[in-house]
């Protein structure tokens, strides 16, 4: 399954918004730095879906293409 996402990283809170079914906005605690924006990413989209997460497009953009495998 393939879904895009919207970073918004340096939120105060960790949180995901459903905008539709292949949609998401993603507020992170960590800065877009040295990659910590993306494995936080990784690692909470991994426990939201319960599945492992792969970037495919987007790592240094706040506009990712993700695929949930």
């Amino acid at each position: 399954m393939i879904i895009y996402v919207k970073v918004k990283p340096n939120s105060k809170k960790q949180k995901i918004e459903m905008v539709s079914s292949e949609e998401y906005t993603v507020s992170l605690k960590n800065l877009a730095e040295n990659n910590k924006a993306n494995l936080e990413l990784i690692r909470l989209l991994e426990k939201y879906f319960n599945k492992k997460i792969k970037i495919i497009k987007g790592l240094k953009n706040k506009k990712k293409i993700i695929e949930v495998i």
